[in-house]
């Protein structure tokens, strides 16, 4: 048994010395570290083009003219617009006393200035959002049927102008906790690169920003109402707010309307969230403004 044993050994130890040492493995390729910001869905085109051409009218039909024209005056209640023709950019520019059309910028894109953080006040737009949903039931923000939505926080000037698109910095890198504000992600991604680039914040920063901005305002308990609908003047919803915000003043708020109905109240702040007069923008001239029902 013994003799049968070293037979054994010596033939290992040959077995082992022809083979060689075992090779060790290959080490598994090292994962690519993923970038900040890039589980933020890339906006989607139809939703930038149709929330820009949405921007572009409602800053025309209440952007102040150095010749003041665009007085307000009686006018008749406008249909609404098809969804298609909103995606598509067709909206009828005619408004409760706007003034019509003509570029949604007081100057040409080379005349302002696009470095983060250049800007003179903040614009915290609150979309009344029966009125978006009433041609968009498919959207997201939607199924919940809310009332007074955050479309933004947008960076403005004194002089009516505002930057956009100021940098190709990346957005956060959790969206998702963002999802009360923007339950859709491809709003928040073009919210983040129109103006959040513009604010001179990192991307976090700027979404605390906003949300700190709208829940510090409160929403007239009129307006929050299961069965609210029927008209009401731009003035009696500056009211409205001005009473149930005691921090805010009539020149602190602009009313948007478009084709007559109440699309947005929006609130002039400063860049530490107090409020301001608006300055470069001016409110709906309409003398009543429809509301669309929730």
């Amino acid at each position: 048994m013994k003799r049968f044993a070293s037979i054994l050994l010596v033939a290992g130890l040959l077995v082992g010395c022809k083979s060689g040492p075992t090779p060790p493995e290959e080490p598994a390729p090292m994962a690519h570290r993923q970038a900040p910001g890039a589980d933020l869905p890339r906006p989607d085109p139809a939703v930038t083009e149709s929330r820009r051409e949405e921007k572009r009218e409602r800053r025309a039909e209440r952007r102040s003219e150095r010749d003041g024209s665009g007085a307000g005056g009686d006018v008749t209640e406008g249909s609404r617009p098809s969804a298609n023709a909103q995606a598509s950019g067709e909206m009828n520019p005619a408004t409760s006393g706007g003034t019509g059309g003509g570029s949604h910028r007081s100057h040409g894109r080379a005349d302002v200035d696009d470095t983060p953080g250049h800007f003179d006040y903040y614009l915290l737009t609150l979309s009344w959002s029966p009125e978006f949903c009433a041609t968009h039931p498919g959207k997201p923000e939607c199924a919940a049927h809310p009332r007074f939505v955050l479309h933004g926080l947008w960076p403005e000037n004194n002089d009516g102008s505002y930057p956009e698109d100021c940098s190709q910095a990346a957005g956060p890198a959790n969206p998702g906790l963002y999802a009360d504000l923007y339950p859709d992600q491809s709003l928040l991604a073009h919210e983040w690169q129109t103006h959040g680039t513009c604010s001179g914040l990192a991307p976090d920063a700027f979404f605390n920003t906003a949300r700190k901005a709208y829940g510090g305002v409160r929403i007239p308990p009129e307006l929050t109402k299961q069965n609210v609908e029927g008209q009401v003047s731009p003035g009696n919803i500056v009211g409205a707010f001005t009473q149930a915000n005691p921090s805010l003043a009539a020149a602190d708020l602009v009313v948007s309307c478009g084709n007559n109905r109440l699309t947005a109240v929006e609130v002039c702040l400063t860049k530490d969230l107090r409020p301001t007069a608006c300055q470069g923008v001016r409110t709906c001239h309409a003398n009543v403004v429809k509301i669309t029902p929730p």
